[in-house]
């Protein structure tokens, strides 16, 4: 199992020019979460969701993986196997940089789901088209993304993974989103040491042993190096 394991969130991508969604500039400033992020939403106007959807894909492919991805990477490669990444994100930056072990807990934008027969695909075009499911041909294709109101993917693996590191790190993210957040209470009742690398400082930093306050891309490389 994975010595290190970090749990990473938008604020290491929003340094790649890829927008939060709660920032006061955020995705959710011109979009309610109830159009664009719910089953609901998806049902009421299929074509807003994948409009929506299509264009963060366009802009995840052109992002490019930062200082923070890569100095994760290279930690991975001088630990082989003790290195875990689980994210929040549904961009593949980490993968770009070179992370071989990523737990995509939100799913991925470059993914689809038919909602027919379940098969999870590659998306190569945009949803927006309504291009047909390769496996049983239905017009019933979706981001492979984890809305609101449903459940995360991987949550056995993960609390099995936190629970037996030695080192556990949240970096980007406002440990405001359930069950992520609650993992670093997981990583100390096992005994890992914690470390908060982030902006902003949580509102709840009793189960951090150390914080370090500063953008991902300074914080990250810094940080990684020591190990």
């Amino acid at each position: 199992m994975a010595r290190i394991v970090v749990l990473t969130g938008a604020g290491i991508s929003a340094e790649s020019g890829i927008r939060t969604f709660r920032a006061t500039d955020g995705l959710w400033e011109d979009h309610r979460i109830e159009d664009v992020a719910t089953p609901e939403g998806f049902a009421a106007d299929r074509a807003r969701v994948q409009a929506f959807y299509d264009e963060r894909r366009r802009v995840a492919r052109a992002a490019r993986p930062n200082a923070a991805h890569r100095a994760l990477a290279e930690l991975e490669a001088r630990h082989p196997g003790e290195v875990a990444v689980i994210t929040q994100n549904i961009d593949d930056l980490h993968e770009r940089a070179g992370s071989q072990r990523v737990l995509h807990i939100h799913g991925r934008l470059d993914r689809a789901r038919c909602e027919r027969c379940g098969t999870r695909m590659p998306v190569t075009g945009e949803l927006a088209d309504e291009p047909p499911c390769p496996a049983c041909g239905a017009r019933s294709l979706r981001p492979d993304v984890v809305w609101f109101g449903e459940a995360v993917y991987g949550l056995e693996e993960v609390f099995d993974v936190v629970s037996l590191c030695e080192e556990f790190w949240v970096v980007g993210t406002s440990g405001a989103v359930t069950p992520a957040a609650s993992l670093v209470a997981v990583a100390a009742e096992a005994g890992a040491r914690t470390a908060l690398l982030n902006l902003d400082a949580h509102d709840d930093t009793r189960l951090f042993d150390e914080v370090v306050l500063g953008p991902a891309t300074e914080t990250v490389p810094v940080w990684a190096a020591r190990f």
